[in-house]
């Protein structure tokens, strides 16, 4: 069996994952990366992207991150993530909602703060859509 490690998932609202894990994958913004027990120590940005947690009998869950951080080191892994959901969890109705009202607010910015702020609500919910779509319900 591999070796196992602590990882910590928390977002502004609570601690969304406390567990042990022997591997994850997560897109940061030089790309995915897998991490096993005894990683060498690193600081990542996350971008909007998924997250696939190994669970004990070895199935992968899937997670949508909204942006964030990772710190390694010390055999732990902590991810402060914007928003995090499990692929099943997600609400796609919602999710699609929330990408027709982000892209009317991109047609109608009145400024740069206004356009910034609906392109990150477009991507969250881009993401949330994509990975409910390919990951829910699978167990890859």
């Amino acid at each position: 069996m591999a070796a196992s490690y602590e990882l910590k998932i928390i977002t502004p609202e609570k601690v969304f994952f406390d567990g042990e894990t022997t591997q994850i994958i997560v897109r940061t913004t030089e790309g995915d990366i897998g991490i096993l027990a005894n990683h060498i120590s690193l600081v990542a940005d996350l971008p909007s992207g998924p997250l696939k947690v190994m669970q004990e009998d070895g199935s992968w869950r899937i997670a949508a991150i909204s942006g964030g951080l990772m710190k390694v080191g010390g055999n732990k892994v902590n991810i402060f993530a914007n928003a995090v959901e499990w692929a099943e969890d997600i609400d796609v109705d919602w999710a699609k909602r929330s990408e027709e009202e982000a892209r009317e607010r991109i047609s109608h910015q009145q400024n740069r703060r206004e356009l910034d702020i609906a392109e990150l609500k477009l991507k969250r919910a881009l993401n949330r859509i994509s990975v409910h779509d390919k990951y829910a319900g699978s167990g890859r």
